[in-house]
């Protein structure tokens, strides 16, 4: 008969826990969901008016507002996995996650890759990818939701996304009211 003592119970479980995390295939993966984007404050940590990395200063902007851009998409995984992002948060390789030099932390953004059409919403919440050719870094989950794990990279859309806040949402939802009825007058 096997006897666990309390400490040896709670490292089988913890090593359990890793284990069969780290094995998740990517019919797994796919059923992540997306984001769902939701009104944050700004992350404490992350949002300077600007910053250096290796010699070149990068600008955070103020809003994400109206942002849009295309370019090259990459992933970052397992050697960042568990690392602290730019934001103070644990990096997860299994979360619709992402890392963008400039926007700020947190925003939630639509990344369609224009090679195949897939596309998912991901927060992002670390600063990177310094490479110049690079626009944004996704993590594991959602490169394998795009269809990029194996190739590395993609031409991508990053497309910000506003979350609505509950106030805005009271208003627009009076508004679009009011105009539906003065319609069927």
């Amino acid at each position: 008969m096997l006897v666990l003592t309390p400490i040896s119970a709670l490292l089988l479980l913890a090593l359990t826990g890793c284990a069969s995390r780290g094995e998740l295939d990517d019919e797994a993966i796919a059923r992540i969901p997306d984001a769902v984007p939701r009104f944050e404050p700004l992350a404490r940590l992350g949002n300077p008016d600007s910053y250096v990395v290796f010699g070149r200063r990068y600008y955070i902007k103020k809003s994400a507002r109206g942002y849009v851009e295309r370019g090259l998409a990459s992933w970052y995984g397992q050697p960042f996995h568990g690392r602290q992002t730019s934001s103070g948060e644990t990096y997860d390789m299994y979360a619709m996650s992402a890392a963008h030099k400039t926007l700020p932390l947190p925003t939630y953004v639509r990344v369609t890759n224009l090679e195949n059409g897939r596309s998912v919403v991901v927060r992002i919440n670390d600063r990177g990818p310094f490479q110049d050719d690079r626009v944004i870094d996704l993590s594991y989950t959602a490169a394998v939701k795009l269809g990029m794990k194996n190739q590395g990279t993609a031409r991508v859309e990053v497309r910000a996304i506003e979350p609505r806040r509950r106030f805005w949402g009271l208003l627009s939802f009076l508004a679009d009211r009011a105009e539906r009825s003065t319609d069927t007058n």
